[in-house]
């Protein structure tokens, strides 16, 4: 029997665990570690600050889905990675392998800037979006200016831009939209450009949102401090502000960059080929987050970063526990998807409101892309929420 290991246990090392244990049976043993036992639903995060739902609503115990699955489960922080002897060192002890999956959630960059650690609100964990929540209780009693965003080397616009949306809708709904002076900020060349290039009709359709909702939107800006009362960008503007959000750049977690024979990229992430196996280790492999995955454009004077998202990830994680599935059947072809030509396929919620992104590549070139707005109401990811959440619960890895 052979045994891997998986760090990290959300949308790749969820997926990579099932599949794994599902394609193998009895011929793998599969153990998953992660610090938490809860599988979040992220994109649904966006939605826990105005009381659209609670953390109950998008959280499953993955441990008690693990077990019904003949999948092992170990509550611990790992540590770092010993690739010559295939031992993974945790704050539990050290755990052996014969293969290792890499499924590790990003570590969030919040010193990008002075300030912004300490004065700016993070939607993207649960802490986060439940101390936004409590904040706008009190915000709504006395509101003020805003300022929504991303900062510099962000790789995640697309629920910064959610998060915008929806707070304009809460704002319309608690009768003080005209007491706030909305403003946008963002690293990206162009409205919609999402780290991907943008896609058909992207720039048009969002410059046309923030028109028909009256937001004030800085492209291509850095921001180069924040206090208490201002951000400071760079181009020189000053915004004031009684609330704000910022989207900071996502690195590589602690577990990879402490394990330097890894190689990892200056930010964190693993070099891995399309196979996604390690190039120096065989029996290493990244799925998710912690895959190094080059820029698809050209970068404008402003840094900012590709997204790395749910469908992808899941999509990685299958695609390592099949290969691992066809080494030890001794197989030497393996299945090969560069992450940009993973299909792109995207709701973005707009408040009440989305647009469907769908392309054949999420990375250009492409030979379909389309935008859908939908202005009736976002049913698309609410069905998407529920789906994923059913097939989440019973254990459902195989599904799309």
């Amino acid at each position: 029997m052979k045994k891997t290991v998986i760090i990290g246990g959300n949308f790749a090392g969820f997926t990579a665990a099932l599949e794994l244990k599902r394609k193998g049976g009895q011929q793998h043993e599969v153990l998953v570690i992660d610090k938490s036992p809860l599988f979040t639903f992220i994109p649904s995060l966006i939605w826990v600050p105005f009381k659209r739902r609670d953390m109950k609503d998008i959280t499953i115990r993955k441990d008690e889905i693990f077990k019904k699955k003949g999948v092992g489960f170990m509550l611990a922080t790992a540590l770092e990675v010993d690739p010559d002897n295939n031992l993974v060192k945790t704050n539990k002890g050290d755990v052996y392998y014969d293969e290792l999956v890499i499924a590790t959630g990003p570590k969030v960059k919040y010193d990008v800037a002075p300030g912004v650690r300490e004065h700016a609100h993070y939607v993207g964990t649960p802490n986060g979006a439940m101390k936004i929540r409590k904040t706008l209780e009190e915000f709504a009693k006395n509101p003020g200016p805003v300022v929504i965003g991303a900062t510099q080397s962000a790789g995640c616009m697309g629920a910064a831009y959610e998060f915008l949306f929806n707070f304009e809708q809460w704002l319309r709904e608690k009768k003080i939209r005209k007491k706030v002076d909305l403003h946008w900020v963002t690293p990206e060349t162009f409205l919609g450009h999402f780290g991907i290039d943008g896609m058909t009709g992207a720039k048009t359709m969002l410059e046309t949102f923030m028109k028909m909702f009256n937001i004030h939107f800085h492209t291509e800006v850095a921001v180069d401090k924040m206090d208490s009362e201002k951000v400071y960008l760079s181009d020189g503007t000053e915004l004031p502000y009684k609330f704000s959000m910022m989207m900071p750049p996502f690195v590589g977690v602690d577990f990879v960059t402490n394990s330097p024979k890894l190689q990892a990229t200056a930010a964190g992430y693993l070099p891995v080929g399309e196979d996604y196996r390690h190039p120096a280790y065989p029996n290493v492999w990244a799925a998710g987050i912690a895959v190094d995955v080059p820029l698809p454009f050209t970068p404008g004077k402003v840094p900012f970063g590709s997204p790395k998202t749910g469908y992808p990830s899941d999509e990685t994680g299958k695609i390592v526990a099949e290969n691992i599935v066809r080494v030890h059947k001794g197989k030497t072809e393996l299945k090969k998807k560069a992450w940009g030509k993973i299909p792109g396929l995207c709701v973005m919620d707009a408040g009440k409101k989305e647009v469907w992104i769908i392309s054949n590549h999420l990375f250009k070139p492409r030979s379909f892309a389309i935008m859908v707005p939908n202005v009736i109401y976002d049913f698309g990811k609410v069905l998407f929420e529920k789906y994923f959440m059913w097939k989440t619960k019973h254990g459902y890895s195989y599904l799309p």
